[in-house]
């Protein structure tokens, strides 16, 4: 067997080959605009070339190399010898009777996360997942059931984005408005790639949204919470709290014997404190756990330290029938005592049921 020897290049502790060679590709939106530019120039072309494809990679979501039209083709060859695109797939796509779309998003290593266009009279949100599977326990959430099998990476989260923006004007006739993290996973255990995701949609050299049309859901990380402030994020956040009784929230949600109400409350504090910026409680009622006059008066009480806004959510089955979604009486109870003690309150529908894409039912059934 005759073997080759191939001349390599480092730069900033990345390899690049010369030619093509049988080895696994970096993918090449991992390097950062600079990076491109610096490669270029190894290459003996102009910086400029990296701009180009920078522009072609965030601005322009291209799936191929060979799509890079403005870029010549023996320019094209080397970056399909030295690199590849890790684009996501859509799979496949369901429709629901009330207009909401579920993307089955295939990764490149043949994972499956879902993704979800939420459309209304005035606007189009995405959820979408900031993980395969998700890390934390909540018991009444089907994505919870699935292990953790990894993070996703940046453009793995952008991807979603674009493809949901695709679908909004294709289906709708109008650009996406809005962003949810609230598919499969929990954002903050996925912090740096999440962030990173978020700098790319409202760069203006990438999807240019406002990041106030942005909000990251968290079941409560108070470290991480801290630091979101700390770092002075412009997203909205919203927390998935439940219950204001520690014995309950422990009972539904096990992480919270580790990161307790007290815990969580001093980190929502001093979130409000650098940031100004009211907080979202997310709240599902169910029957015969936290439908009581003392589980709202808990909640009223969890209220007070911070300016704050309680989304009420149906709740969506997931097929075993332990929770079952409160009487109408009560939800009325949590409607009139939140209001009465001057708390913001909404009641939320559940759109997408009938293809289980609503809060709580992303699984991968498929």
């Amino acid at each position: 067997m005759t073997k080759t020897r191939l001349k390599d290049t480092c730069l900033n502790g990345i390899f690049y080959t010369s030619k093509a060679v049988e080895t696994k590709k970096k993918d090449i939106r991992a390097l950062t605009k600079e990076q491109l530019r610096t490669f270029f120039v190894s290459q003996g072309d102009k910086a400029f070339r990296g701009n180009q494809v920078y522009e072609w990679l965030w601005q322009k979501s291209a799936h191929s190399f060979e799509g890079m039209t403005n870029i010549s083709k023996n320019t094209r060859d080397m970056l399909e010898a030295n690199f590849v695109i890790n684009h996501i797939k859509v799979d496949q796509m369901q429709r629901s009777t009330d207009g909401t779309i579920k993307n089955a998003v295939r990764l490149h290593d043949d994972l499956i996360v879902e993704s979800v266009l939420i459309p209304t009279k005035t606007r189009t949100t995405a959820c979408v997942s900031s993980q395969v599977g998700c890390s934390l326990d909540c018991r009444f959430c089907a994505t919870a059931r699935l292990k953790r099998m990894r993070n996703l990476n940046p453009d793995e989260i952008y991807d979603q984005v674009v493809a949901i923006d695709n679908e909004s004007r294709l289906y709708f006739d109008r650009p996406l408005s809005n962003i949810v993290f609230m598919g499969m996973g929990e954002p903050l255990t996925n912090y740096n790639n999440v962030l990173k995701a978020i700098d790319k949609i409202t760069s203006p050299e990438g999807l240019g949204m406002s990041p106030k049309r942005i909000t990251v859901s968290t079941s409560g990380v108070p470290k991480m919470i801290k630091k979101m402030a700390d770092d002075a994020v412009k997203f909205k956040l919203a927390v998935s709290l439940h219950s204001a009784i520690d014995e309950i929230r422990t009972s539904i949600m096990p992480f919270n014997a580790t990161f307790t109400l007290a815990h969580l409350r001093e980190a929502l504090e001093y979130w409000y404190t650098k940031t100004k910026s009211r907080i979202t409680y997310e709240y599902v009622v169910w029957q015969g756990i936290n439908d009581t006059q003392k589980d709202v008066d808990a909640l009223v009480n969890f209220c007070r330290f911070a300016p704050s806004k309680v989304n009420l959510i149906e709740y969506n089955p997931i097929d075993d029938g332990e929770f079952k979604q409160a009487s109408n009486a009560a939800l009325d109870m949590y409607v009139n005592t939140l209001e009465r003690n001057g708390v913001v309150v909404t009641v939320r529908r559940s759109r997408g049921k009938d293809i289980d894409a609503a809060c709580g039912q992303l699984a991968n059934k498929q």
